[in-house]
């Protein structure tokens, strides 16, 4: 869709262009969605939560890119929002079932490495990937409670990632 009156009229934020696009749109972003979380009613919730975000940020569309790639950006975004969600309430009833099983050696060693590596990072990307590992807090929440851009979190997160892969490579030639 390259309607270019119709997106001047969403970036104004005139409210049935929203729901032109919402009809152009809204089955493709909850096939983007239903792919990610796998059940109807999330799915459903995303598309909604894709075009109030949308709407939100409406202003902020830059209009020599297309718009349907924007919109699927988002989607994916609120979709792994909505998964770290209902996989935080999951995972609370999923670690008092494991709590009951003992550890293999294999699996302490590992977990201490893991712990070793962590340790070795800057106290910066450190407390970012606990925060979103282990706490199970988004970006976006992560921004929040340390009071930095998103930006940041994510860039802290990329650079921490990488360090942790480059010092943990061997566990992955140990397990192939």
């Amino acid at each position: 869709m390259n309607d270019t009156n119709l997106i001047r009229r969403f970036q104004r934020g005139e409210p049935e262009s929203v729901r032109v696009l919402y009809r152009a749109y809204s089955r493709a972003i909850f096939t983007v969605a239903y792919g990610a979380l796998g059940d109807r009613s999330l799915a459903e919730e995303a598309v909604q939560l894709t075009f109030t975000k949308a709407w939100q940020a409406a202003d902020r569309f830059d209009a020599t890119r297309g718009i349907a790639p924007w919109l699927y950006t988002i989607a994916r975004r609120v979709s792994v929002d909505l998964y770290r969600r209902e996989r935080r309430h999951e995972s609370s009833e999923l670690d008092r079932d494991l709590a009951v099983m003992p550890p293999s050696f294999e699996g302490m060693w590992e977990a201490w490495e893991v712990r070793a590596a962590l340790d070795e990072l800057p106290k910066e990307e450190r407390a970012i990937i606990e925060m979103t590992h282990y706490r199970q807090l988004t970006m976006v929440e992560t921004a929040e409670e340390l009071g930095i851009p998103v930006g940041t979190v994510k860039s802290r997160s990329h650079r921490a990632h990488r360090r942790l892969a480059e010092v943990l490579s061997h566990l992955r030639e140990e397990t192939a």
